[in-house]
């Protein structure tokens, strides 16, 4: 059997979005995928301000994505229109919107296939696969809107996927708006639950077909999960008494970030 070709895919990944995602998922369709990540530095010499995330986060969130095999922060002397010369390379997977003729020249110099992939290529949100899993282990839910996702949610799928197998039942546009008003949710259903799939720690991304703070009540009841984890946040709806009333473990996590990294909020980020 063939060894997988080497993909690489070379960027700032300064706040990710579902594009992003989709941009590495259908790079890693050609092979094994390593992310070179620029430093804030270069971040800030490329697009003329600095950046929204600090490198450390941004590393943070891109090692927690399914599609990707390996992250390497490159240095501040590097030239993003270049890979390493000791890197093994088969691939450079670029997006249109960044792709340049310096990059295209040196994949060519240096006989790399330098592939670029188009908005239409990375159009829709298809359903991320469940990840696999271990027999034996527990099965976890966990709820919310994820209306923009950022390292404190991944930081939230991680804590509670150290419980067992994490689903994560994403509230439905309809119960989103009933919830918290006109204008809400910004992003689809479809591309919030995208975007969870896209996250290793979550084996499967699910929207909601119920109503109310417990709208999860119809997955719950297939799935027959032993814990329902919530943030401090979260802890309310009248979930801790419908998970007593089903014999279900609740579970309060605290709402702390990942070590080193500042606390981030929707809200904030979002807006309003």
């Amino acid at each position: 059997m063939s060894a997988p070709k080497q993909v690489i895919v070379s960027g700032g990944f300064d706040d990710i979005k579902s594009r992003d995602l989709r941009f590495l998922e259908e790079a890693a369709k050609l092979g094994e995928l390593t992310v070179l990540l620029w430093p804030d530095e270069i971040l800030r010499e490329q697009t003329g301000k600095a950046p929204k995330f600090p490198l450390v986060e941004r590393l943070y969130f891109l090692e927690a994505v399914r599609y990707v095999r390996r992250v390497t922060p490159i240095g501040e002397t590097a030239n993003p229109n270049e890979l390493p010369k000791d890197l093994c390379a088969d691939i450079w997977a670029d997006y249109e919107m960044t792709t340049n003729a310096a990059r295209k020249n040196f994949a060519e110099e240096n006989k790399i296939t330098y592939r670029v992939f188009t908005a239409d290529d990375l159009k829709d949100f298809p359903e991320p696969p469940p990840m696999p899993s271990a027999l034996g282990k527990k099965k976890v839910i966990a709820t919310g809107c994820y209306d923009w996702f950022h390292s404190g949610h991944v930081r939230f799928t991680e804590e509670a996927s150290a419980h067992g197998d994490l689903y994560v039942c994403i509230g439905s546009d309809a119960n989103v708006r009933l919830l918290k008003g006109e204008g809400h949710p910004l992003l689809s259903e479809q591309e919030r639950r995208y975007v969870l799939g896209s996250i290793k720690f979550v084996k499967q991304a699910l929207v909601t077909t119920g109503s109310g703070w417990v709208d999860a009540d119809p997955e719950i009841r297939r799935l027959k999960p032993d814990i329902y984890v919530v943030n401090e946040d979260g802890d309310k709806g009248g979930k801790r008494e419908y998970c007593a009333e089903l014999g279900i473990e609740y579970l309060v996590l605290k709402r702390t970030p990942a070590p080193g990294l500042p606390k981030r909020s929707s809200t904030d980020l979002r807006g309003f």
